[in-house]
């Protein structure tokens, strides 16, 4: 397949874009800084900003999905905004490419804990990453009423770690994966091939789902 990445030289992006490549996938890369990425078979990179929709839609005519590791910086002083304000375009974009396929990698902040309740709401959700989560949950909302695109959105078990691939994963909706009493794990490898498997073969199109061990 021809795919469109945003965010590929992220934390998550990286691993994605490893495993597209190991799948033989021709990967075209957004960035506003090319020389981030390193030469590659199968790999181009293309210089635009996410913040504007046009540029994205130029980016990723033709590519047959679009996936999204967007996350504008934990470090950004205004994340709420600035994480909405590229959302918005990514998807905009990609509806006006003609795109139909859209991959969205959230947090799990939206993931239910109780009847009501989403882990960013309760007390010990830190407060460091409060408002990227609450954007990322604000990203989801929008998707669920959107009805042009085959969207997917997917949120990570709580307990999201470095590593490579250490075998199967499982799947879940809106509830964390739990190990017992405790919330599951997963590397980022293995989250990389759970993103790469629903591209490849949809299971949750207009549907948010959780990964973990």
């Amino acid at each position: 397949m021809n795919i469109a990445l945003i965010g590929g030289t992220g934390f998550v992006g990286t691993a994605v874009l490893a495993e597209l490549l190991k799948r033989g996938h021709k990967v075209s890369a957004l960035a506003r800084n090319p020389a981030k990425f390193t030469a590659q078979n199968n790999l181009t990179v293309v210089q635009a900003d996410v913040l504007d929709s046009d540029a994205v839609a130029r980016a990723v005519a033709g590519k047959d999905a679009v996936i999204s590791a967007y996350n504008p910086g934990w470090g950004v002083a205004d994340i709420y905004t600035e994480f909405l304000k590229g959302s918005d375009a990514i998807v905009a974009g990609a509806k006006q490419a003609g795109v139909k396929r859209l991959l969205v990698v959230g947090g799990a902040g939206s993931l239910y804990v109780a009847p009501g309740v989403q882990l960013v709401d309760t007390p010990e959700f830190p407060a460091e990453w409060k408002q990227g989560a609450l954007a990322a949950r604000d990203a989801l909302n929008r998707l669920r009423i959107e009805d042009t695109l085959d969207w997917t959105f997917l949120s990570p078990t709580v307990l999201l770690e470095p590593g490579g691939n250490e075998g199967p994963y499982r799947t879940g909706l809106e509830h964390p994966l739990m190990d017992g009493d405790h919330p599951a794990r997963i590397t980022v490898a293995d989250m990389a091939v759970a993103i790469v498997d629903e591209i490849e073969k949809p299971q949750h199109i207009r549907r948010r789902f959780t990964v973990a061990y």
